[in-house]
């Protein structure tokens, strides 16, 4: 089989799978090749019920485009948290796993550096768009201090 061919075989048969997590919610992506359908929990991202959480977990495959979209299958499994938290985990997940996806470590022929190509205009699109659909957002739940009913609640006190 030529160089080429292999690319081709790399580029058709390769699966990925990419997390993100928010606050409490994890997703689980599986990338692999098809024809621009996506599942959230096995129910088409189309018609998910919550319309700003759509929106949300749109937007990654509304930076990369209707052609790369087009390219790809994506099955997201996600559990815990609320729903937005779902849907900020969501769309990490698919925006990690878009970019891994068009990734080409191995091979120096045409289609590796197009792919390439496509994979770091993807990370510089979402990096520009919103940092945390790559990076995650670093903010944590305060502990809860001792002899307190939560982390900045005091005493209440009364002066009658």
């Amino acid at each position: 089989m030529s160089e080429r061919g292999q690319a081709q075989a790399r580029a058709v048969g390769k699966i990925v799978i990419a997390t993100g997590k928010r606050k409490r919610a994890i997703a689980r992506a599986v990338i692999k090749p098809g024809k621009g359908r996506v599942w959230i929990n096995g129910v088409p991202l189309d018609i998910y019920p919550i319309e700003m959480a759509r929106i949300k977990m749109l937007e990654p495959l509304l930076l990369a485009g209707q052609a790369i979209r087009n390219l790809v299958d994506i099955r997201v499994t996600v559990k815990g948290g609320g729903v937005m938290g779902q849907a900020d985990a969501v769309r990490m997940a698919i925006a990690r796993g878009l970019v891994e996806y068009f990734k080409c470590e191995e091979g120096e022929d045409e289609l590796c550096k197009r792919m390439n190509k496509i994979s770091e205009d993807l990370h510089r699109a979402f990096e520009e768009y919103d940092r945390t659909m790559l990076a995650g957002d670093p903010r944590r739940t305060e502990p809860e201090k001792y002899m307190r009913y939560s982390a900045r609640r005091r005493w209440q006190k009364s002066y009658r």
